[in-house]
């Protein structure tokens, strides 16, 4: 039986998604709660990274139940949430057929970056929420993430994970950039069929800056569609770890 796991967590005890020697990522969390659960070692095919301090509010996992196991989809859910800390939950189990892969069969993310602009930080709100006190144009924001909608070469909004291939397709379809009012700031939804390592992260801060007037817009969009010599993230501004959120892996 091959099921589907929604995973929701808080990723600031944790060095991202991916398993690592350290043994200090939800993978590596979530693999040891499978083997504990299982009796047996179990790998868990995730549908995509998420970097160190970046949370997720439905992460998607696959893996194969061993054969001799009697439990339902039902079942794994509370057995596994039992044996992982409380900033890591398993917020569904299902069965998927035998060739759903979670980020093969994926067709689109969601993601969320969350901005408080209030004075002062809440406590409550640290490393939930990017902290950019002060003056913020909300029209020039909201221009800004127009400018990134559709199909671009986002070449100057990614960073290198030192892995890739000289023929790397730089190209990306990006179907939304949102903004919401909040009552201590702003919400920027994105949705696309894929995206670059670090590209939300970059486009937001990027965004952000320009919305503080340190960029104008006309220069903020030269940058889209590049040549591919254009250093990696050399005109973007990173946005920081803390109000990331996986919303959604579409399917």
């Amino acid at each position: 039986m091959r099921l589907k796991l929604t995973i929701a967590y808080d990723g600031r005890p944790y060095n991202g998604w991916q398993s690592q020697v350290g043994g200090n990522t939800v993978q590596d969390f979530m693999h040891r709660a499978l083997a504990e659960v299982a009796k047996q070692p179990i790998r868990l095919q995730g549908a995509g990274r998420t970097d160190t301090g970046v949370h997720a509010l439905a992460q998607t996992a696959h893996f194969d139940a061993p054969p001799e196991s009697s439990m339902t989809p039902v079942h794994w859910v509370p057995a596994l949430n039992c044996k992982l800390p409380a900033s890591i939950r398993i917020m569904a189990c299902e069965e998927v057929p035998a060739d759903f892969h979670s980020r093969f069969s994926a067709i689109g993310k969601i993601y969320r970056y969350d901005l408080c602009t209030d004075p002062v930080l809440p406590p409550l709100k640290a490393g939930l929420a990017w902290h950019v006190p002060g003056l913020l144009d909300a029209r020039v924001l909201e221009r800004a993430l127009a400018l990134f909608v559709g199909r671009h070469d986002f070449h100057a909004f990614a960073a290198y994970r030192g892995n890739e291939p000289p023929d790397m397709d730089w190209y990306r379809t990006l179907d939304r950039a949102a903004l919401e009012t909040l009552a201590d700031g702003y919400r920027i939804t994105f949705a696309g069929a894929g995206f670059l390592y670090k590209m939300v992260r970059l486009l937001t801060g990027s965004a952000v800056r320009a919305a503080h007037g340190r960029q104008r817009l006309d220069e903020l969009a030269m940058f889209l569609d590049q040549a591919p010599g254009l250093p990696l993230g050399k005109s973007a501004h990173c946005a920081p770890a803390a109000g990331l959120y996986l919303q959604e892996v579409l399917y």
